[in-house]
């Protein structure tokens, strides 16, 4: 899978409205949290945060948000729904971590992940994130539980 990433479009956000997680993973679908959905869909709150991931037909794979934290750079991200859970999300990542390294020059990334996420977690693991915090975030509904995940970039 060759990847790069270009900013966030109208018609990519619209796209990834659409997309349905199955089973648990519901909980990332954007319609689960109608305020984190208007902010994805605005482009004004896209400046130079948000990202899509494309192979090399333009088809899109997935996609990245980025927010300095100091020296921290904290990432969102999401992998279209059918491409999950077929060992695809280290390179994934790994083409974001790449091209946020060259763009925004961190020296630690960070990202948050539910703990039933296990295969997320796993993934994270793999490429060098560490465990650390774990609290309680009210969204989508309910309070769940997270865990922050770092690495030196």
């Amino acid at each position: 899978m060759n990847l790069s990433l270009t900013p966030m479009t109208k018609d990519f956000a619209q796209e990834i409205d659409e997309w349905h997680y199955e089973g648990i993973y519901s909980f990332y679908d954007l319609a689960e949290d109608p305020d984190d959905r208007q902010e994805f869909l605005d482009p004004a709150s896209w400046k130079d945060s948000y990202f899509v991931a494309i192979d090399e037909g333009r088809t899109l794979i997935g996609y990245f948000s980025f927010e300095n934290d100091g020296d921290d750079l904290v990432l969102g991200l999401g992998m279209r729904p059918d491409l999950t859970g077929h060992g695809l999300g280290a390179e994934f990542l790994e083409a974001g971590l790449a091209f946020a390294r060259r763009r925004y020059e961190p020296r630690t990334f960070r990202l948050s992940v539910a703990t039933f996420n296990q295969r997320a977690i796993r993934v994270y693991a793999r490429i060098g994130f560490v465990r650390g915090r774990v609290f309680q975030q009210d969204t989508n509904g309910g309070v769940y539980e997270f865990v922050e995940m770092s690495r030196t970039a």
